[in-house]
């Protein structure tokens, strides 16, 4: 088949350079385009040392700068705003954006949590929310395509089918979620410097993380009415990774909640449900497009405790990106995604 030709607006990030490292593996993919503003006019290499095997790559420009004509698919790997002030104006490609700007569906909720008002609140009714388990029907139509917050895309896959199937209490959802620091992005933050995170756990954004609105929106829509979390997310000190443990009320025993596990993810080729007893962990996953989930008898009665692990750039982010490329172009989903996880 003819090469899709791909261009990454935000190469100089880390999601940016991870969707170069997975498309360099895709062998339906050519990339022609790079951009990263700040570092206009130097080569991957310069930016990342692990691209210096990869002399062909393109050289980075501004976004700007980019000509989208005979670019089959554009995915954004920019800042929120940013992303939808550019990404609103380009007309021909498919875009596959990975920032917040397309995830929300009320531009008043994307003014509420990012404040400022939505550069583009047009495109929102048009975006399909790219969890690509459960956008399959719509992803080949989708000309813009939002993949979910990393954070999300662990919560809504470890709850969304036993939201669907009633089996939880949307009342009463506790959310405790650890990720690798590669998930607050590569500019310079004191907090983030290695003497500041290293040997150390942080909960941040306590009580009003970004990401909030974003799996309440998704929840909501399966429960069929208001759904409201408390979500605590915390940095840990690892490069990637992420893991959530979710508190839930139950109205059924857990052996109903692991069977609509089971019966959800059977086909599926990415989610794993693990075998009954054993814990998910970010080692599971690191690296690779899978998920692995499970669930677990709280010693309280009525309650579960649903734990998922992922890898936050590949399945949170670049990997899922791709993922959805390959349903919107009629590819086997799994391509260029076979890569095992990395361990140790």
């Amino acid at each position: 088949m003819t090469a899709i030709r791909i261009a990454v607006l935000g190469a100089s990030g880390y999601t940016g350079a991870d969707l170069v490292r997975l498309a360099l593996g895709h062998p339906d993919v050519a990339i022609v385009a790079l951009s990263a503003n700040a570092k206009a006019g130097q080569t991957m290499a310069d930016v990342w040392p692990h691209f210096a095997m990869f002399p062909d790559l393109p050289r980075l420009v501004r976004a700007e700068e980019v000509d989208f004509a005979g670019i089959d698919v554009v995915f954004g790997c920019l800042p929120h705003a940013a992303s939808a002030k550019l990404l609103g104006g380009v007309k021909g490609p498919r875009i596959v954006d990975l920032s917040a700007d397309f995830r929300l569906k009320d531009a008043a909720t994307y003014a509420e949590w990012y404040g400022g008002t939505h550069p583009a609140p047009a495109l929102l009714p048009e975006a399909v929310y790219g969890l690509t388990e459960y956008a399959r029907d719509a992803l080949p139509a989708a000309r813009l395509v939002a993949c979910p917050g990393c954070y999300p895309t662990a919560v809504l896959l470890g709850l969304l089918p036993l939201m669907a199937a009633s089996l939880i209490a949307p009342e009463r959802i506790t959310i405790n979620a650890l990720s690798g620091v590669s998930g607050a992005g590569r500019s310079l933050k004191e907090a983030n410097l290695f003497p500041e995170i290293a040997e150390a756990v942080a909960p941040y954004a306590i009580g009003r993380h970004r990401h909030m609105p974003e799996i309440e929106q998704e929840l909501s829509a399966r429960a069929g009415m208001p759904v409201t979390v408390s979500f605590t997310p915390h940095l840990i000190p690892m490069n990637r990774g992420e893991l959530v443990t979710m508190i839930v009320e139950t109205t059924a025993p857990v052996a109903d909640l692991r069977a609509a596990l089971a019966e959800r993810y059977a086909a599926e080729p990415f989610v794993h449900l693990l075998p009954e007893g054993v814990a998910p962990t970010t080692r599971m996953v690191r690296g690779s497009n899978h998920v692995v989930v499970n669930v677990f008898a709280d010693r309280v009665p009525g309650r579960a405790i649903v734990v998922v692990a992922i890898d936050n750039l590949v399945k949170g982010s670049s990997g899922q990106a791709l993922q959805n490329m390959n349903v919107m172009l009629g590819l086997p989903e799994t391509t260029g995604l076979r890569q095992a996880p990395l361990f140790p």
